[in-house]
């Protein structure tokens, strides 16, 4: 634990010793009295009498110049919404925009995105964006912005915005109402930034100037947002009611069970208590709209984590599941709704009676969380009826920090749990303390978290991750440990019984001219220990990375890994014999990337892997293929391929896994999908086809049907493209947001 009051003294120390930040703007918010016309058009008089956010600066190629295609925003409101006019030049009229599909990813597409941090706390934010087809995204902003994955686009809500293309220019329109914003009124100002990406001057450019080192929605970096009246002040009900109806049949081929055929009814209600704290309620939730996950080959010993798509589950879904590390995580909703059927084995869905959550914002220093549900039992797999609660409080101190404090209990219901294999309740608690310097150059984490099960002893999971972030040279130090028996049951806890630190270094290089407009020099390394035993897993790497001026990126590396084995594997994932426990391997591989320019019709990726591999020889291929046929949508293939050569098998093995996926939209608010993923791994491939309708805000009509069938294995050639039937499934499902 002396590691971890050093680093703790250290991000207390850093409070202290800051960097000048760089100069920021502010821009007034003026009322009106007359909506515009939301059509993309900025013809109204309001318009041109509104202060204006300009003089955008460079982030990409450079950040030392302001951008050559620049922008201007316009930000105005009423009692009951938020106005924002947008214009964009450019050097032509060749937009690029990849589909018409919401939530587009920003990356190779002409788009801007608005962040707005409601309560000024530079943590939490929501954010806004519109291409020139006036397709919109929006999503949330989680832990100050500081990692990719602190940002989400898949939170929908209930706002508007149109777009128009002009000869060098695009402007646009958003009407985004105050009860989609979640907002403090006594709060008068809010942390605004912006972002554009240009692909016409292949250029990234923000209001806000960061240095690239930065990341384009780091919440640090954002500028006042000035309320000269409060915010909001209608009267409007912050009730909404958004019901569902579904039917479906499936059929189980490989059973050989008659057709089921399915009806359900239930819905969400989602009721704003404060501005700032939000009631949702759900019952008999379906999730039948849901996309299949994107499979990938899983050569590790462990579990792979998916993340979740549930939309009940997403409005402040950093508040319960961003507890602990990815990889030692306390609360994992993916696991609500799911079971293990006791008489296969197999994890199968467990239906959600019903649930609430209360979340949000107390005031602009706290935010809190309560969340319960309960699922039906299920006699015939063997599922007793369970309810899960989770009880969460984060408090704000300092410019970007917070503390926080989690509870978790998992309570089973039934008389023979013993006989099921079931503890009847299993409970976390826990706190996280998240650091982050005003300019965040110092950021990190420390937590503890303890498990309770019956008949056990509290176990612990302790980390403490730090990282050093400057122009030229980034570091960081990561240390976990988990005790043996650590059971956090509705987490998501790869490995138990360890300690590993993970140092890494890394050397930025920003050239002034030439092709490559960035690359990085790393050297990591991640060992592990098991007590009473030594050292089990380690990895020792040293690689480079960066960017073209044309957007291409790259990567390379060399690693030495070891590896002890405590129970027998199979390295191939092939069902393969297996490499006998208490054994140990040295081997070297390299690796390496390389992604074209995203901004072309055609883009590729590659993928590969290369040497040793445990006591043999293993090379492997991934990546992309993908055209777009602009701006309807896109096809794409991604492809896995392993080879795999070990001494203690009879002959090679290898893995497959390809899929193709054709998205079209055939409007803004028609959209088809059809994705297949032939997968030898799993011996199984699988067809989905999705048509979603959206035919008001945030209401859609899904029709999704599915197929699975038995490939095979690629060392089995009379069974490899047999296709066998495994199940199928045709479901149709109505969902409707009312405000009441």
């Amino acid at each position: 634990m002396k590691n971890t009051f050093f680093l703790i003294f250290l991000f207390l120390g850093t409070v202290l010793v800051g960097q000048d930040l760089l100069t920021t703007k502010s821009l007034d918010i003026h009322r009106t009295d007359q909506a515009p016309t939301i059509d993309g058009a900025l013809d109204e008089e309001m318009w041109s009498k509104l202060p204006v956010a300009k003089d955008f600066w460079q982030y990409f190629p450079t950040d030392s110049l302001l951008a050559k295609g620049q922008t201007e925003i316009y930000i105005s409101a009423d009692d009951d919404q938020l106005y924002v006019g947008i214009k964009c030049y450019g050097a032509g009229n060749d937009w690029i925009v990849s589909s018409l599909r919401r939530d587009y990813r920003a990356g190779g597409n002409d788009n801007i995105t608005l962040i707005f941090d409601t309560f000024n706390d530079k943590t939490n934010a929501i954010f806004f964006g519109i291409n020139p087809e006036g397709v919109i995204r929006e999503g949330l902003i989680a832990n100050g912005g500081n990692n990719r994955s602190d940002f989400s686009e898949s939170w929908d809500n209930k706002w508007r915005g149109e777009a128009k293309i002009y000869d060098g220019y695009y402007t646009a329109e958003l009407a985004i109402p105050f009860a989609t914003l979640r907002f403090d009124p006594s709060v008068t100002e809010w942390g605004f930034s912006a972002y554009r990406f240009d692909t016409q001057d292949n250029e990234i450019s923000v209001w806000n100037r960061r240095p690239r080192n930065q990341g384009l929605f780091n919440l640090a970096f954002t500028s006042p947002l000035k309320w000269l009246e409060p915010a909001g002040g209608g009267k409007t009900s912050n009730i909404s009611v958004i019901p569902f109806v579904s039917a479906g049949v499936n059929k189980d081929f490989e059973a050989g069970t008659p057709a089921d055929n399915t009806a359900e009814i239930g819905g969400d209600v989602k009721i704003g208590i404060t501005s700032g704290l939000n009631l949702d309620l759900t019952v008999n939730p379906d999730f039948s709209q849901v996309e299949v996950d994107q499979q990938i080959t899983n050569l590790s010993r462990f579990e792979i984590f998916f993340p979740e798509r549930r939309q009940f589950f997403l409005e402040n879904a950093d508040l319960f599941g961003g507890f602990g590390f990815n990889n030692i995580n306390p609360f994992f909703s993916r696991r609500i709704g799911v079971g293990e059927d006791v008489n296969t084995g197999l994890t199968v869905q467990n239906r959600i009676l019903g649930g609430l959550r209360l979340s949000g914002k107390l005031n602009k220093n706290t935010r809190v969380g309560v969340l319960n549900m309960l699922t039906a039992p299920s006699e015939e797999q063997g599922l007793p009826q369970i309810n899960y609660s989770v009880g969460v409080v984060q408090q704000k101190i300092w410019d970007r920090s917070n503390v926080g404090f989690i509870f978790v209990n998992q309570q089973s219901m039934a008389d023979n749990l013993e006989e099921l294999g079931q503890n009847s309740s299993n409970r976390v608690g826990g706190v996280d303390f998240n650091y982050a310097s005003p300019d965040n150059t110092w950021s990190g984490k420390t937590f503890a978290h303890v498990a309770f099960t019956p008949d056990e002893s509290a176990k612990l999971a302790h980390g403490t991750q730090l990282s050093y972030n400057k122009r030229k040279i980034g570091i960081e130090w990561r240390h976990e440990y988990v005790q043996d028996d650590y059971n956090a049951e509705v987490g998501f806890i790869q490995r138990t019984n360890f300690f590993s630190i993970s140092p890494e270094v890394e050397l930025k290089f920003y050239p002034e001219s030439g092709k490559v407009n960035q690359w990085n020099i790393q050297a990591e390394s991640e060992v592990l220990w098991r007590p009473g035993f030594g050292r089990s897993d380690s990895e020792f790497s040293i690689g480079a990375d960066g960017q073209l001026t044309n957007n291409s990126r790259f990567f390379g590396r060399v690693s030495h890994n070891f590896v002890h084995l405590f129970d027998a594997f199979d390295p191939t994932g092939t069902e393969s014999d297996e490499l006998p426990e208490a054994t140990s391997y040295n081997y070297i591989d390299v690796a390496g990337f390389f992604r074209t320019d995203n901004r072309k019709d055609f883009q590729a990726s590659f993928r590969g892997i290369v040497g040793q591999y445990f006591n043999g020889f293993r090379a492997g291929l991934g990546g992309s293929f993908s055209y777009r046929y602009q701006p309807k949508g896109q096809v794409e293939l991604t492809y896995s391929i392993n080879h795999f050569d070990l001494p203690h098998l009879d002959g090679t093995r290898q893995t497959l896994l390809i899929g193709p996926r054709i998205d079209y939209t055939f409007s803004r608010s028609l959209f088809a999908t059809v994705f297949i993923q032939y997968n030898t791994q799993a011996q199984n491939t699988n067809i989905n086809t999705r048509l979603q309708w959206r035919f008001a805000p945030v209401s859609d009509f899904f029709l999704v049907f599915t197929d699975n069938y038995f490939t095979g294995t690629l060392e089995d050639p009379s069974n490899r493209f047999s296709f066998n039937i495994r199940n199928r499934a045709i479901v149709a499902k109505l969902t409707y947001w009312i405000n009441v």
